[in-house]
């Protein structure tokens, strides 16, 4: 499941070596949500861990996340997992990977389909 939430980046932690093939950093955010802002921590991990180095504590950003669940000895464990960081408002535009009509210029040249005859009754 993927998800997207905008704040203010509140603190940012160290790179952790969990192990001999596996790494991990946290960071938090603070969402304006009512009365009571709420501090949001998320998990970013591998090769993502420097996501976060462009962007100070204090930065408007927008953190794509999926949600992790796991259980160990009858508990359990749930991640906010952060695969992408950008600006606040920068997810308005056309999200990086995502192709335009300017990628295939050739495609461009082509009429446009005519449909009107396409109803099956």
């Amino acid at each position: 499941m993927a998800f997207q939430v905008d704040g203010k980046l509140h603190k940012i932690f160290d790179t952790e070596q969990k192990s001999e093939k596996f790494r991990a950093r946290e960071f938090v955010i603070e969402i304006a949500e009512g009365n009571y802002p709420q501090m949001i921590k998320f998990q970013l991990t591998q090769d993502k861990c420097e996501l976060i180095d462009d962007y100070a504590e204090g930065a408007n950003i927008t953190v794509h996340f999926d949600l992790r669940g796991r259980e160990w000895n009858e508990r359990y464990f749930t991640n906010l997992n952060a695969w992408r960081i950008e600006n606040a408002g920068a997810s308005q535009a056309a999200p990086a990977g995502d192709v335009s009509d300017n990628d295939y210029p050739e495609l461009n040249n082509k009429a446009p389909a005519d449909f009107s005859d396409d109803i099956p009754f």
